[in-house]
């Protein structure tokens, strides 16, 4: 398996599929279907059955059961998005086998250093054989981890037909990375009862809870007069835009929270005396506490209404999506047999909190029950990346353990 996952591993993240933010189109960039057509000719030459790449760029297949015993279909995705934050074309991936806890220069000419210090969880990779970028683009292990581990899984199925299994999905999407990933998934075509995307970090994460998520976007019409005559009559939108911002709770800022701590997020702020828009993403895993600071952003924007006048300010707030625990709790023994899958292959689970979302957390509310599993990388989105090759290969043996234990649980198809 670690040849395997390794070798694919290192063909997908020689595909440009960054995503775009800005594009109207699904999915938002083309080449996106570069990597999808690769996978597809993959599925194909497996054997699968029902694969299918449509127009949107998702692609899904089918590993028919090997038993009549009746178990529930059950599914694995990954995106084959990266993100835009960061170039994913001609990743140049560097390679440091048997670990020994040192720092990695990275890039000596840049003076870029993935220093224990600043990343002390690197530690816990001794005597691993970790993959890094060469501090010019990202590596996208963030998925093409989890993509490579599930299509090493299900070839390892395929190759061992003495583990009996049920009917098994296989999806992958597009634009993951710009909150679009399950935009146009089509839960009844898929067809699995339950599902586990491949999306996590360290190795044992095991994730059901996640931000519920809005985005606000507080647009201001300002008034330009020349500033030497503007007294009594100026309305200067940056300098409301900012006023408005101090109405926001300081500690209820990224930079101040943690855990279950939720938080108010100014993302952008742009504009000019005349015109302002300030951006905002509203997190928190409690729903009523998720449900309180909508309505304190509201009561912000009406205060400030009151002051500057009522065609002064505009907002815009809507959900964007919710904590997947409230749909995973009644079927829990998904997120068990996850676990027990981790234990029986000597990985200790870390079940945490998502502090973000993922495409399982709307597959959730859209009927596919859906936690997350690691796929093993770090530092997602940036120069720093790095994922240990032995954490993709625990990561495609989970996918196959989780599959054994289907078939030996009671659980009703």
């Amino acid at each position: 398996m670690k040849e395997k996952v390794l070798e694919r591993f290192l063909r997908y993240i020689a595909v440009d599929t960054k995503s775009d933010d800005s594009s109207e189109t699904t999915p938002s960039t083309e080449k996106q279907f570069n990597l999808a057509n690769m996978l597809k000719k993959e599925l194909e030459d497996l054997g699968l059955v029902d694969i299918s790449l449509d127009e949107k760029c998702y692609l899904m297949a089918t590993l028919p059961a090997n038993t009549d015993k009746p178990i529930p279909t059950i599914g694995f995705i990954a995106h084959m998005d990266t993100a835009p934050d960061m170039s994913g074309e001609n990743v140049n991936p560097q390679f440091w086998p048997d670990y020994q806890g040192q720092d990695l220069v990275i890039n000596a000419e840049k003076n870029l250093v993935l220093s224990t210090t600043e990343f002390p969880e690197l530690k816990m990779y001794f005597g691993n054989t970790i993959i890094t970028t060469d501090g010019n683009t990202l590596l996208g292990a963030d998925d093409k981890a989890g993509v490579a581990e599930i299509m090493t899984a299900i070839e390892y199925l395929i190759e061992h037909p003495e583990i009996k299994h049920g009917t098994i999905k296989v999806g992958f999407t597009p634009d993951e990375e710009i909150g679009r990933g399950v935009d146009h998934f089509d839960v009844a075509k898929f067809g699995a009862k339950y599902a586990y995307t491949l999306d996590g970090g360290m190795v044992g994460e095991l994730e059901y809870e996640n931000f519920n998520a809005a985005g606000a976007k507080v647009h201001i019409q300002g008034r330009n007069i020349h500033p030497g005559y503007a007294k009594g009559k100026m309305l200067n939108s940056i300098l409301i835009g900012m006023e408005f911002n101090s109405l926001l709770p300081v500690f209820d800022r990224p930079e101040f929270t943690e855990k279950y701590e939720g938080f108010y997020h100014l993302i952008k702020m742009e504009g000019s005396v005349e015109k302002a828009m300030l951006q905002y993403i509203i997190r928190d895993h409690d729903r009523e506490k998720f449900e309180q600071k909508k309505k304190l952003i509201t009561e912000a924007v009406e205060f400030m209404k009151k002051r500057y006048g009522e065609d002064v300010f505009r907002l815009e707030l809507n959900d964007q999506y919710f904590n997947m625990r409230e749909m995973v709790e009644p079927v829990f023994h998904i997120v068990e047999l996850a676990k027990k899958a981790m234990e029986d292959l000597g990985i200790e689970p870390h079940i945490v909190p998502i502090r973000g979302g993922t495409d399982g957390s709307r597959l959730s509310y859209m009927g596919l029950p859906c936690p997350n599993i690691f796929a093993g990388g770090h530092n997602f989105h940036g120069k720093f990346e790095y994922v240990p090759i032995e954490s993709m290969e625990k990561a495609a043996k989970v996918i196959v353990r989780i599959v054994e234990l289907y078939e030996q649980a009671d659980v009703t198809a």
